[in-house]
């Protein structure tokens, strides 16, 4: 279980089967940093074009497809003090005939305070000029190489994980992605400070970080799509559009995984879904939706480790 300290030479704008950049092993810890989604550093320099450049790929020993790759978000550090959002809705947020009425949608800049742990407009309307919000932050994009040749755009997302915008892929939280290629060839980038949900305005607050992650190793676990856990929940992903699809695959992988590992039969699953599942919205402003499926921890039998939850 050895500790690394990666420090990037170069960016990817697609999660594909990239040359890896380290190779590290069932238990490794990896700190690392980021750039923002528009490639500028923690010195706001340059270093990638857009869209949400990726630090990577890790390469996983033993890896293989079939297998799933587990990864706790440990720690996420901003290493700046600003970061940007665009100042209006997406315009697919909102209804049509209102949008010839709305301002003009422009860049604006939020200061980042890390001795507080806060975020505000750093020249805000006047409506808000009191606005402070609590320092969050997430990971907009990270996932594995999808496989088949594939090289998929870090704009969107789908089985592998990417461009999912949940916010609750913050630290301490437990992603787990299906592997699709040898080494699963992890990536990760797109920080956000702070977001809401669905990424409405085409953007969290978006700032370069240094991230710690450590990585284990699920054999033959055969999931459909990304899966999580946090201190409270369990949660499956969906990604695709229209939304309804991508809600579609998040509870039919919440499916699958109370029948596997919690000896729920659909029936019985089904019982349990209707009444206490809570879905969250990840992202609807990328090429592909996503929707979270989640269930409390309270309703299920607690099982002997982490990889017994993650199934």
């Amino acid at each position: 279980m050895a500790h690394h300290r990666f420090v990037p030479a170069g960016y990817h704008n697609v999660l594909g089967a990239r040359d890896p950049v380290l190779r590290i092993t069932d238990g490794d810890t990896v700190i690392t940093t980021t750039i923002d989604a528009a490639g500028r550093d923690h010195e706001h320099v340059e270093r990638a074009p857009r869209p949400n450049p990726m630090t990577g790929p890790f390469f996983v020993e033993g890896a293989e497809p079939g297998d799933a790759l587990i990864v706790q978000i440990q720690r996420m550090t901003p290493t700046r003090d600003t970061g940007w959002t665009y100042s209006l809705l997406a315009p697919n947020v909102v209804d049509p005939e209102i949008l010839p009425r709305l301002p003009e949608r422009h860049r604006v800049e939020w200061a980042i305070d890390r001795d507080a742990h806060t975020v505000r407009l750093m020249e805000p309307p006047t409506a808000v000029a009191d606005l402070v919000l609590p320092l969050a932050p997430m990971i907009g994009c990270f996932g594995v190489a999808p496989g088949m040749g594939q090289a998929i755009s870090t704009a969107t997302s789908g089985r592998h994980g990417g461009n999912m915008d949940f916010r609750g892929f913050a630290p301490g939280a437990i992603a787990c992605f299906p592997v699709f290629e040898s080494g699963a060839l992890f990536f990760l980038g797109d920080g956000h400070a702070c977001q809401g949900d669905g990424e409405i305005v085409g953007t969290g607050i978006e700032t370069s970080f240094e991230i710690e992650f450590t990585v284990r190793l699920k054999k033959n676990a055969n999931h459909g799509w990304p899966r999580g856990e946090t201190a409270s929940d369990i949660f499956t992903v969906g990604n695709a559009r229209p939304l309804d699809q991508a809600l579609q695959h998040a509870t039919t992988e919440m499916l699958n995984w109370l029948g596997k590992s919690f000896g729920l039969d659909p029936t019985s699953a089904s019982h349990l879904l209707g009444q206490v599942v809570r879905y969250e919205i990840g992202n609807v402003f990328n090429p592909a939706y996503t929707v979270v499926c989640r269930v409390a921890k309270t309703w299920l039998r607690k099982p002997d480790s982490t990889l017994d939850w993650l199934g």
